[in-house]
């Protein structure tokens, strides 16, 4: 009889349990929007508070500029201004002098309100210090908020990207593109290629050959991936193909994830030479007829070379019906040889620091 009693509670668990996993259907779902949804609205609380910040801080700015002006207020009153103003306000942050002249630099680059409420105010505060810092011009400023905006760099790509000198770069590659791509296509894939492009984190002799610049820029990846710009999405190096019972390799090979396309690229430690297009052609030709999907555009090709002629490349460019870009790219300075000859090897450092007391001691140690 217990027996009965306990198989029964048992099936009417399991029967209440059930109705319950039945009444909860779909709560996953449930949950995984409104996840959504809260971490959607904090971003944009963040957002909106980071523009009513900016924008109290250009209001301050202009205003300070406005009393030197008209009142002919001297360059202590910022320290005045910082002493009362911490002291009005001690659980705020931001308003020390060096702040207070960002402040007033920042309205003087941009007296326009609506650009600072509707552009500058869409990156953080000190993005826009960096900007006042580094950047030398309006334009170059503009264009650099825009950047930032379009591919949510952090202040410290945002540094490196100005210090690279990528305003000047951006677009700046010979290619193709306007003859052999569609209007949309060839403007977005203009300006993605830059001339020149900046390896200098790399250091490699004259006697350098492209492998040692693959193989560089291969242990380098996240360097380099950073230096070719957002949406290239690393396939292979040394891609196999094989055409017509021959062995061909592309260097490197990606797909750029906007372009939705494959980008073959060809490294040439030498100047460009008009050869390099030919061959640069075939690889496309044979990229677009065996790893080209239905819904993939044009290859494209890139070379990369340490030097080229302009009207060179214009010229071997002109009739060629694949689209391709050719770049120039500078490494970092190699250490002369005299110098190179003078240091020590690994091993001789090794048995340097060995020989040592601390390195004596260090092996006592348990």
């Amino acid at each position: 009889m217990s027996g009965k009693k306990s198989l029964m509670k048992k099936t009417s668990a399991a029967s209440v349990s059930g109705k319950s996993q039945a009444a909860l259907m779909g709560y996953e779902e449930f949950l995984r929007d409104l996840k959504t949804r809260i971490r959607t609205a904090q971003v944009r609380a963040a957002l909106s508070v980071n523009r009513e910040l900016v924008l109290l801080y250009w209001q301050i700015g202009r205003d300070i500029l406005q009393r030197q002006t008209q009142k002919g207020w001297g360059a202590k009153v910022i320290d005045r201004l910082s002493a009362d103003l911490r002291k009005a306000f001690p659980e705020m942050k931001g308003f020390s002098p060096r702040n207070l002249k960002y402040m007033r630099a920042f309205a003087e680059a941009w007296p326009d309100e609506p650009f600072v409420q509707q552009v500058a105010a869409q990156i953080p505060w000190f993005h826009n210090c960096v900007l006042l810092d580094k950047a030398s011009t309006a334009a170059e400023r503009e264009w650099y908020i825009h950047k930032t905006i379009e591919h949510g760099w952090s202040r410290n790509v945002l540094v490196l990207q100005i210090e690279s000198g990528l305003y000047r770069r951006q677009g700046k590659a010979v290619s193709n593109f306007a003859q052999t791509l569609p209007p949309l296509q060839s403007d977005l894939a203009q300006q993605l290629l830059k001339d020149p492009y900046n390896f200098d984190f790399l250091t490699l002799g004259d006697a350098a050959h492209e492998r040692d610049l693959e193989r560089g820029l291969m242990q380098h990846i996240r360097e380099f991936l950073l230096e070719l710009g957002q949406g290239f999405a690393f396939v292979s190096s040394q891609y196999h193909l094989e055409i017509g019972d021959q062995d061909f390799f592309l260097d490197l090979l990606f797909y750029h994830l906007k372009l939705r396309c494959f980008v073959v690229v060809d490294l040439k430690m030498t100047e460009f030479k008009p050869e390099y297009a030919g061959k640069m052609n075939f690889y496309l030709s044979a990229v677009d007829d065996l790893l080209r999907q239905p819904q993939d555009h044009q290859t494209l090709g890139m070379i990369l070379c340490k030097g080229k002629n302009k009207i060179v490349v214009e010229y071997a460019l002109r009739d060629t019906q694949k689209p391709i870009g050719v770049s120039a790219f500078q490494l970092g300075e190699a250490l002369p040889e005299e110098y190179q000859a003078s240091l020590p090897t690994i091993e001789e450092l090794e048995a340097e620091l060995n020989s040592l007391p601390l390195a004596d001691e260090a092996k006592k140690r348990p």
